[in-house]
């Protein structure tokens, strides 16, 4: 089942809350979507079609992050970091050296949004972010799903 085919099932309402919930979750604002999840499955939701609902949220909203870090990185850079082109390209070669599989994290409470702004800010390859995001946030609902089914 997709998002889509969720509209006609008549639970639009909360599957997009879950989806949203899920978004804003993995950007720099606070919240959680995991006791969302669990209660939609607890309501009689699809278990994968919520699952899906919840990653591609939550990967998109760190995608967000991760845009900001792109994006804003000349002010990142030059007024809060204080970091000079060189001194960024040398951790941003070292990041995707050594650092990257760390994304894998991005699930994380506290850690995770910002390891996705540092993936942007740095230029991380944005192939390598979407599998390693993915895979992680995933991992972790499925697990979520898996322990409390």
């Amino acid at each position: 089942m997709t998002v889509c085919s969720c509209l006609n099932h008549g639970t639009e309402i909360l599957d997009w809350t879950l989806f949203f919930s899920a978004f804003i979750s993995s950007t720099l604002f606070p919240g959680g979507s995991e006791a969302l999840l669990l209660y939609r499955v607890h309501e009689g939701g699809n278990p994968n079609t919520l699952l899906w609902v919840a990653t591609i949220g939550n990967v998109l909203g760190s995608v967000v992050t991760y845009g900001m870090g792109w994006f804003g990185n000349a002010a990142l850079h030059q007024r809060w970091l204080r970091m000079d082109e060189k001194k960024i390209i040398r951790a941003s070669t070292w990041f995707e050296k050594y650092g990257k599989f760390s994304l894998l994290l991005a699930w994380l409470p506290v850690v995770g949004d910002p390891l996705c702004l540092v993936a942007g800010v740095l230029r991380s390859s944005l192939w390598w972010f979407l599998c390693l995001v993915t895979l992680g946030k995933l991992a972790r609902y499925a697990l979520l799903l898996y322990a409390f089914n």
